[in-house]
């Protein structure tokens, strides 16, 4: 799959992962559509970076979602790759008085119900090009989780499974499936993120995710380094280290 001649949705594309993986893309020649909830981060984005296009879009609001799978289509119809980036990651406590499962749910909505919507939504018109793609973003806490943000380390779990899922299903068309699997980024997917210096620099982590999306072939996981110890812990037999180093006692 060539990355820098395909036209690419990224949802969540109005900040941080988002935001870095469109500019950077668009800079190699893609054609880039972002979406993203906040109207006024969407617009600023935009405004800094004219090459690319963009719409409000609430990926929890199902109706909505395919709603706007039909009409981004009809609007760009040479669309052939979408990048499920849109994600949210919230504290939980589970021994709370009162545990919060709202947080659940907007969690389990926001990180895998709606790739999996829009993905339906979308695959009728993937399936008619000869060259197609289909790019989940998961976590390195797929394979480590951090429990403190116990349902955001299991729907990336999920995501990881249902991508090998997806992937074998398609394996017969011509759409490419691929996961991206980030570290901590200096985000703020969680409030003070982007400060921590445990964190992979913004510009670090998409210099070297676009270098691995773009190879020829493209590898069916994009991991950056940083990833990898989170990604192998168990097949090298190191789970309980990561796992104590991610959730210090």
């Amino acid at each position: 799959m060539d990355f820098t001649k395909a036209t690419i949705l990224i949802t969540g594309g109005n900040s941080g992962i988002g935001r870095g993986l469109a500019i950077a893309l668009s800079e190699r020649g893609a054609k880039v559509i972002v979406t993203g909830r906040n109207e006024a981060s969407l617009n600023e984005t935009l405004k800094d970076n004219p090459a690319l296009s963009g719409y409000q879009l609430d990926v929890t609001d199902k109706d909505g979602l395919n709603a706007f799978a039909a009409s981004v289509v009809t609007d760009h119809p040479d669309l052939n790759v979408v990048i499920h980036n849109a994600g949210i990651m919230e504290r939980e406590n589970v021994l709370a008085d009162v545990y919060d499962v709202d947080v659940a749910e907007r969690t389990i909505t926001t990180n895998l119900l709606a790739p999996i919507w829009l993905t339906s939504a979308l695959l009728p018109h993937l399936r008619q090009k000869p060259e197609a793609a289909i790019v989940t973003v998961s976590s390195g806490l797929a394979f480590v989780p951090r429990t403190d943000s116990v349902t955001y380390s299991a729907t990336k779990a999920a995501i990881h499974s249902w991508t090998m899922s997806l992937r074998h299903e398609l394996r017969s068309t011509k759409i490419a499936v691929v996961e991206l699997a980030p570290p901590q980024v200096a985000t703020e997917l969680t409030p003070g993120q982007s400060k921590f210096a445990t964190a992979m620099p913004l510009a670090d982590f998409v210099s070297e995710s676009v270098g691995l999306l773009c190879a020829d072939p493209t590898p069916s996981e994009v991991m950056v380094q940083r990833v990898m110890r989170q990604r192998t812990a168990e097949a090298t037999g190191n789970f309980d280290q990561v796992f104590a180093m991610i959730n210090p006692s």
